[in-house]
């Protein structure tokens, strides 16, 4: 092994002052020669994803030192986007995850650390460790802490998050929903500690690191309140310092060939449309070309395997009983690249020891849910760089659509609209000067996508805008459309009364308006005042990229 990054404060009389300190906090002479492993834990009380960490920071601890290195628990910060959801919180969500990568490097390079194992599970936090540990590339490996259980009621009903709280919202507001039906979707829908339970933004990000080879097998699925994910922290504390010792990096595991693996999983099982920001921001960091297309060119010949919440039947603890994500591997056995993982085994290798697959969750690639996989990139003249769009949660009767557009320059604003009655069948609803711009932070916007399900409109309505969605929408709702409104593309020029196509077919969407009169627009179209001048937010506006290059922050 190379000289470990810690020798800089433990070795030497020079580092006298520096040992000094480490044995302030309680670190032994006897443990300055060891692995000094950092345990960067987002461990909060806000959130229902992470309140069980401080669990999982014990057995990481223990198996640190099993495997003869010394820990150190730093924290950092996490958002849950359901609670930020709706109200000005919403656009802190996306930008922490630049903090978060932030912070770990800040960190990890102040303290001179060998080695990290990242404890997460939400939705900005799971990627902003992710890009940390690409642009440190010092041996890192991931615990994602896991699902909740769904909550139970009569008749064997399932409750989940997203579809018994905002989907019940917009149906209690139709007066689908009594009130007393309404308190028992709050009351049951989050049982457990864990990610909320359908493949939604952190359970797909969860999937995406354990095929990117970055978190050991069987973590992306593994319960929160499972004894089998304390077993993964412990072994992942122990594997951590093996790394060190191999000087095994995450530039030798994420690789172009584990990108695309991710993407094709991402793709068979219909997940969040969150990951495009994040796969891309990701691949950034660790040096990786990938271009917002490629999501696409994999999408045509990757199906679509599972049907899973909230566009589908199944749950996180279904797939994980199906057989997780080696499981879908199997299946996709012939279009998966072989790459090497921190477990160990390569991928390949992890495929040959599947014994079976419950295929009534993880179908075949000879019977798929859909031929296609679930995400689409579409283009066009109203989003020249790209939009995303979730196709496996929208219905055949959508794919293709024209409608009248109504414009809304806020996500509050559409908000009042949809509970007010005054969007009906045929109309096209814009939500612009939401992208991480303008927003700024690209807020998710999950109310009223929800709403609009709830209100019963999924088959009739549209939604577009350069924001994005959370995990859990579902129904024709197009989001990152790039340019976005404050950087003046078309999503600007568009006027009430507009028709808007979308043909999710053959990946177009289109303004229909005639080039001369969209030139008139544009010569007459002038920036908005900033919606936030001061604090983080104001200096995020300034140095974020547009959502097909991930939102990023360039200098």
């Amino acid at each position: 092994m190379t000289e470990k990054r810690s020798s800089a404060i433990t070795q030497g009389f020079e580092r006298t002052p520096h040992r000094a300190l480490l044995k302030g906090t309680g670190v032994p002479q006897q443990q300055m020669d060891k692995p000094f492993i950092g345990i960067a834990s987002s461990f909060t009380d806000l959130i229902p994803g992470h309140t069980g960490m401080r669990d999982l920071e014990r057995f990481i601890e223990k198996g640190v030192h099993t495997g003869g290195g010394h820990s150190f628990i730093f924290g950092i910060p996490g958002v849950c986007d359901g609670i930020a959801m709706g109200h000005r919180g919403m656009h802190y969500s996306l930008p922490t995850r630049e903090l978060i990568a932030d912070m770990v490097e800040s960190v990890a390079e102040a303290h001179r650390l060998d080695g990290l194992v990242l404890l997460t599970n939400c939705d900005k936090i799971t990627p902003g460790m992710l890009m940390a540990a690409a642009r440190l590339d010092i041996p890192c490996i991931v615990v994602t802490a896991g699902p909740m259980m769904t909550g139970s009621g009569r008749e064997g009903r399932k409750f989940s998050f997203v579809t018994d709280t905002f989907e019940a919202m917009g149906q209690y507001k139709a007066g689908v929903m009594d009130e007393q039906e309404l308190m028992a979707c709050e009351d049951n829908a989050c049982p457990t500690a864990g990610s909320c339970q359908g493949l939604f933004t952190a359970n797909t990000m969860a999937i995406l690191t354990e095929t990117l080879g970055m978190s050991l097998v069987g973590c992306g699925t593994a319960l929160a309140v499972s004894s089998l994910k304390r077993r993964i922290a412990f072994a992942s504390g122990e594997r951590i310092v093996e790394l060190v010792h191999q000087q095994i990096t995450p530039r030798q595991i994420m690789t172009r060939a584990a990108f695309e693996n991710a993407i094709r999983v991402d793709l068979a099982l219909g997940g969040s449309s969150n990951t495009v920001l994040h796969l891309l921001s990701i691949a950034r960091e660790a040096g990786v070309e990938l271009p917002l297309e490629e999501f696409d060119r994999l999408g045509r010949e990757t199906p679509q395997l599972a049907s899973m919440n909230p566009g589908g039947k199944h749950f996180m603890e279904d797939l994980d009983t199906a057989g997780g994500v080696p499981g879908v591997l199997y299946q996709l056995r012939d279009r998966i690249n072989d790459n090497p993982t921190l477990t160990g085994p390569t991928i390949k290798e992890i495929v040959a020891s599947v014994a079976s697959v419950d295929e009534a969750v993880i179908q075949s690639v000879s019977n798929p849910v859909r031929a296609e996989g679930g995400l689409a990139i579409l283009s066009g003249n109203l989003a020249p760089l790209g939009s995303v769009v979730k196709q496996s949660g929208v219905s055949e009767k959508m794919m293709n659509f024209e409608g009248r557009a109504r414009c809304f320059d806020s996500e509050e604003d559409a908000m009042a609209a949809l509970m007010g009655g005054q969007v009906v069948a045929g109309d096209l609803v814009v939500i612009r000067y939401e992208g991480p711009k303008g927003g700024p932070g690209m807020r998710e916007m999950l109310a009223p996508t929800a709403t609009l399900m709830g209100l019963g409109l999924g088959d009739s309505v549209a939604l577009i805008t350069d924001g994005r969605f959370s995990g859990g929408t579902r129904g024709p709702c197009i989001g990152h459309i790039s340019p976005e409104a404050a950087e003046g593309g078309p999503i600007a020029l568009i006027a009430d009364g507009d028709l808007i196509r979308l043909d999710i077919p053959n990946r177009k969407l289109e303004l229909l308006v005639d080039d001369d009169e969209l030139a008139r627009r544009k010569a007459a179209w002038t920036a908005p005042e900033a919606k936030i001048k001061t604090g983080w937010l104001a200096r995020y506006a300034k140095v974020v990229t547009s959502a097909n290059t991930g939102a990023v922050c360039e200098a």
